[in-house]
């Protein structure tokens, strides 16, 4: 099973490796070693949260997730973003931005640098949206129920979570352009483009969000149906496919995810500039990392982790909203990507002992339970 499920992974590895090795001899192995390990911290919480939602897709698309999502995560989010990132900013053509992503990498990651609080405001009000909506939900199994059951009360009024998300953005844009008057003011612009990239992630959150919630919605009611669809179907000749009854549902939740990617990248991406500014380089060491959150995510779906240790989406939420407001943190101030990490990592460790701790106490109580029936069944007899 874990060979099954971690094959690719392991294989684009010994590629990546061998690849750099041949790129720039045994100092590029390491660098891209290092990214590897550093995208695969920062993403551990990804995995968590897209099993969660890959669970409710059907075999196809999961199989779609593995191929072509890797392909947009490798090679879109990897590669072609920075790029496209340094384009936009720079207002350069795309064949410009990769001549000077390979020949002038100095420019290349300054750019890609001054692209930063546009880059970390529309992801971080993706995340911290993402972690609102779960935080206010009123859920049957709560983790850290001291914070969790008055955050489900509050809730419960409407449109909640946008009024703080916008409170935020508008505290971030505000600090910002403060700190910018302060040294000269060559900054004042790029607060108004925190505002407006914020924006967008929150908008992009509510249309993709919304859209996957609907057909999630319409994939539940299909399957309640989907018994006397197939009858029909088989009567008149033409079966419907579980396919395409699930059709529409499943590619919203995998465009979902694929944003949901995305997001979680970005630190990633920025982060693997504090290590190299090689392109060639950063796309081999993020590239093998994306492919063991991809496996990793199937290898807990497959194997019902997430039934098993409940508070595990506790926690992966937790470490969604920690990333959240670092990423806006680091709109004005630097943070170690090494801290980015391990906050994620601490907190699903966490809460994954505190779901051993709860299934141990679990098993006690129904171990109990079952002598005290065996001893009353002795008592009558």
């Amino acid at each position: 099973m874990l060979v099954k499920t971690f094959g690719w992974s392991f294989a684009i590895t010994a590629v990546g490796l061998v690849a750099a090795v041949f790129y720039g001899g045994w100092e590029a192995f390491g660098i891209v070693a290092i990214l590897a390990v550093l995208e695969i911290s920062l993403s551990f919480d990804n995995a968590v949260v897209n099993a969660g939602i890959l669970k409710k897709m059907n075999a196809f698309w999961q199989k779609i997730f593995l191929t072509v999502g890797v392909l947009i995560a490798v090679f879109g989010m990897r590669l072609v973003f920075p790029v496209v990132i340094v384009a936009i900013t720079a207002k350069m053509g795309p064949i410009e931005a990769v001549d000077l992503a390979l020949n002038n990498k100095d420019r290349y990651q300054q750019l890609v640098t001054d692209a930063h609080p546009a880059i970390a405001a529309f992801g971080g009000m993706f995340l911290l949206m993402i972690f609102l909506d779960f935080i206010f939900e009123d859920r049957d199994i709560q983790w850290l129920r001291w914070i969790e059951r008055p955050l489900a009360k509050l809730g419960k009024v409407d449109m909640l979570s946008v009024c703080i998300a916008l409170v935020v953005l508008l505290i971030t844009s505000f600090t910002f352009a403060a700190h910018a008057h302060q040294h000269g003011g060559a900054h004042v612009d790029k607060a108004q483009t925190v505002l407006i990239a914020g924006i967008a992630g929150l908008i992009t959150y509510m249309v993709v969000g919304g859209l996957s919630g609907y057909f999630e919605d319409r994939l539940e009611a299909e399957e309640e149906r989907e018994h006397e669809e197939e009858e029909e179907a088989e009567r008149t000749g033409k079966k419907k496919s579980p396919v395409v009854l699930a059709g529409q549902a499943a590619f919203f939740m995998f465009l979902y995810l694929e944003v949901l990617d995305a997001s979680f990248s970005f630190d990633g991406v920025i982060g693997a500039f504090a290590i190299t500014n090689d392109i060639v380089l950063m796309a081999l060491g993020l590239g093998i990392g994306a492919m063991y959150v991809r496996s990793l995510t199937v290898y807990l779906v497959r194997q019902g982790t997430l039934d098993d240790y409940v508070y595990l989406e506790h926690g992966a939420h937790y470490a969604i909203g920690a990333l959240a407001v670092i990423l806006m943190v680091t709109i004005q101030y630097q943070i170690n990507e090494v801290i980015t990490g391990l906050v994620g990592v601490i907190l699903i460790a966490w809460s994954f002992w505190s779901s051993v701790r709860r299934n141990r106490a679990l098993a006690d109580a129904e171990g109990d339970t079952g002598s005290e029936e065996k001893t009353e069944v002795s008592t009558r007899l």
